[in-house]
């Protein structure tokens, strides 16, 4: 039976220009106020998510948890894309938050892209059963959701600039004209994990963890071997394949090597 449509309210004299219908007025909040009710509504939407599934969650739902309106609701968020991009957002400044203490100590390259690997589970892990459920709607290339998609060109860029530091940061020898892409191609690595955790039943996520030690090592592996100039070749080609076939990377590669973004 296919799902109700939900259907907004009508939007509100004074909503901002161009928001969504339902959208409220202008809030009169001070700012502080105003990023504590977003930060509301995202929890409660990821909670709800977690609870009921992203398919049979409304944004009306969401916003009667929340004790805010609908109109509100959508001032904030557009819909549920909007908060899937936003949770995105929230686990990568997390994530970057939390890498602080390895970047800060370690200068190997493989302890500091092992702990990166594993504070990203780490923070992960209560979304586990939640991002299996809304994966089949990521995974679609078309799809706002994706990792790849303009959409979460933030979260993304978060995430290499997060792999940007392991790299700079480490005592690793990397060739200048490699220097660019390599994070973005750590980045990818990153997401085979994430999609190896996705389907992950292991208790704990044990294999995954696993899974971020080996990888971590191999990059390293990796990466000291790019030193030789007849393999640098075949890293640039990898590169470019991705860059290539990959929706949203070749804006990315563009924007690290012109400084732009």
């Amino acid at each position: 039976m296919p799902a109700e449509k939900e259907t907004p309210d009508s939007p509100e004299p004074g909503a901002a220009p161009g928001a969504a219908p339902g959208a409220a007025k202008i809030p009169t909040k001070s700012p502080a106020k105003s990023e504590q009710t977003r930060a509301l509504i995202l929890e409660t939407a990821m909670r709800l998510f977690r609870e009921r599934g992203y398919d049979k969650t409304t944004m009306r739902a969401i916003a009667k948890e929340a004790g805010v309106s609908v109109g509100n609701a959508y001032y904030y968020f557009g819909g549920k894309e909007h908060l899937i991009q936003g949770f995105y957002d929230q686990i990568a400044a997390e994530h970057r938050t939390a890498v602080r203490s390895v970047l800060d100590r370690e200068t190997d390259l493989e302890k500091r892209l092992a702990g990166v690997l594993r504070a990203w589970l780490d923070i992960a892990e209560p979304y586990h059963e939640f991002a299996a459920q809304f994966f089949k709607t990521a995974a679609d290339p078309t799809s706002p959701l994706s990792p790849f998609s303009p959409e979460s060109e933030h979260a993304r860029e978060t995430a290499i600039d997060v792999h940007r530091e392991v790299l700079a940061g480490s005592k690793a020898k990397v060739p200048a004209e490699l220097a660019a892409i390599l994070p973005e191609l750590m980045w990818l690595s990153q997401m085979g994990l994430v999609l190896y955790w996705v389907f992950d039943s292991s208790e704990g996520r044990e294999r995954s963890r696993r899974l971020a030690e080996r990888g971590a090592r191999l990059t390293t592996r990796g990466v000291a071997l790019a030193r030789f100039r007849v393999l640098r070749p075949l890293v640039l080609e990898v590169h470019e394949l991705f860059t290539d076939f990959l929706p949203g990377m070749t804006e990315a590669s563009t924007a690290a090597r012109t400084g732009k973004g």
